[in-house]
């Protein structure tokens, strides 16, 4: 990463410079989950429009919900067969809930996994930290996934009305005490949260009171889970009173409201905050942050966060448009802006096993191996700093919006190892779960990568042109082709005699000289600093 944060003075309008493997590997690392060859090269024939479009139009159906994979001897979920889903039965026992919120992050792994192609699973993540909430907190298995199921379907469409549904939703009522919100005991959490985390933020522009958090806390009372764990609103509970508002809000008075009509508020309230310019503003910027780059100057700020919040208010609050624009602009594109991100953990992981094609046991039919490779893929980006549904606080994770570091701190002496060990790993000996083994197979991943694998020269290239996103020096390729596929030698034909020889008579030595030497060079790439960035 760069001393000085980059600049670029580019703006929306469309892009129309070259499109090619470079361009479309860009565009496919920032929407998912790493960038596979046979995608780039179709987002390559295809066109910027169409690929972008693509990306913002998932064809995919919704995928199965997770499955219980945890019934054994010892933990017996009674109510739910195991290899069935278990989101629509609630239990109350402890064990059970903290095995199904286990069961949730291994789907959520394969899910990531065996994304469509398309920004949905990339989107999820970017939701999810915005609405920041702590699995364990939460405690049962179905509010969480509820949540997360509430980002899924909402993720591309309407950002005030995703807003309206998290605002009730019931793992975001226990997480932040709204459903202990009562007339008698406000709680100010969700109150503040709704406005300093989820839809204003706190920039300079942004001048709501304490009062403003307190007053929202009164709106917000009565909402409540009943005895069927279901949210409902409790009209006796909920403060009737007038709630005033600052001059920020134009000195809003929200009327109180008896009986039902009293959970009418939350959307006056929603409503009022969503006049305020700063929330379309504050989103953009998030949303810029998260899949261009962290650093927005008073330049960006002029020439992309404000004509996008425009394009947002324009549209209603509509998110795709506002992602549309972004993602066909000359901005996007902008060769500063390429290799300039950390990859996050989920990132690291998730990328690694999609961009070598490593093929997973069947999530519904096969669950039970399935579930347990992913398991392992879940522990690895645990180990490396990211828990999926269980961010550390209500701020997310301190990558998206910790300054001046940001993406930075995904990086330390104890983290830098564990990735290079992950990837080492893939290359060595990769999972096995009776019998199925997802590992990276380096002679066959070779001949995917490249038209002619022989000529060391080109699948050197090939290589870097699809799993690196900086450009290397060719003095650079050159020392790493003599040094590891040529074993030191000067001339090309210690590489394609050695791998046409594999070729034609696949004895175990000759199969030996040929995966050696592509497990080294893989590894050596995968080591690299530049492996990091996207």
């Amino acid at each position: 990463m760069p001393a000085t944060p980059l600049s670029s003075k580019l703006g929306l309008t469309p892009y129309t410079g070259p499109w090619n493997k470079a361009t479309a590997k860009h565009l496919l690392k920032r929407l998912q989950f790493g960038a596979k060859k046979s995608d780039i090269d179709d987002m390559v024939s295809k066109g910027m429009l169409a690929a972008v479009n693509e990306l913002l139009n998932p064809t995919a159906p919704y995928p199965a919900p997770p499955l219980n994979d945890y019934s054994s001897a010892t933990v017996i979920d009674t109510t739910v067969v195991l290899g069935y889903t278990w989101v629509n039965n609630f239990n109350t026992d402890g064990t059970i809930n903290s095995y199904r919120r286990l069961a949730l992050k291994k789907w959520l792994v394969g899910q990531m996994i065996q994304q469509d192609r398309s920004i949905t699973e990339k989107l999820c993540l970017f939701w999810a930290n915005h609405f920041s909430t702590e699995s364990d907190i939460i405690a049962y298995g179905n509010y969480v996934f509820n949540h997360h199921d509430t980002i899924r379907k909402n993720c591309l469409g309407n950002f005030k009305q995703l807003i309206k549904l998290i605002t009730t939703d019931a793992g975001m009522l226990r997480y932040l005490n709204g459903y202990l919100n009562t007339k008698t005991a406000p709680d100010e959490n969700y109150g503040r949260e709704l406005q300093e985390l989820f839809t204003l933020g706190k920039n300079v522009d942004v001048k709501y009171t304490e009062d403003d958090v307190k007053a929202a806390a009164k709106v917000l009372t009565g909402w409540r889970i009943n005895s069927t764990y279901n949210v409902y609103f409790e009209p006796t509970v909920h403060d009737t009173s007038n709630k005033q508002f600052s001059a920020y809000y134009n000195n809003k008075v929200i009327t109180g409201k008896t009986l039902a009509a009293g959970a009418t508020e939350t959307d006056e309230l929603i409503n009022m905050i969503f006049e305020r310019p700063e929330v379309a503003k504050f989103i953009c910027r998030k949303i810029y942050q998260f899949f261009v780059y962290y650093y927005i100057d008073d330049t960006i700020e002029n020439n992309i966060i404000a004509p996008l919040a425009n394009i947002f208010i324009k549209n209603n609050f509509e998110i795709k448009p506002v992602l549309d624009a972004l993602f066909k602009s000359e901005h996007f594109y902008d060769s500063l802006y390429i290799g300039c991100q950390i990859k996050s953990p989920i990132d690291h992981v998730v990328s690694c096993l999609r961009e070598f094609n490593i093929v997973f046991p069947n999530a519904v039919t096969e669950y039970a191996d399935a579930y347990y490779l992913f398991n392992n893929f879940l522990n690895q980006m645990i180990s490396i700093g990211q828990n999926p549904t269980d961010p550390p606080n209500v701020a997310g994770w301190p990558a998206y919006y910790q300054t001046p570091e940001y993406y930075e701190l995904w990086i330390n002496a104890d983290t830098l190892p564990k990735r290079n060990k992950f990837t080492d790993l893939m290359v060595e000996t990769g999972y096995t779960r009776n019998t199925k083994k997802v590992v990276i197979n380096p002679i066959e991943f070779a001949k995917a990568i490249s038209a002619t694998p022989s000529d060391p020269n080109i699948l050197i290239d090939d290589l870097f042109t699809y799993l690196i996103s900086t450009d290397q020096s060719a003095t650079f390729k050159a020392n790493l082709k003599k040094q590891i596929l040529l074993s030191g030698q000067v001339s090309d034909y210690y590489w394609t005699d050695a791998w046409n020889n594999y070729l034609n008579n696949p004895t175990t030595i000759n199969f030996n000289i040929v995966n050696v030497r592509l497990k080294t060079l893989l590894k050596y790439i995968m080591n690299m600093p530049d492996y990091q960035l996207q």
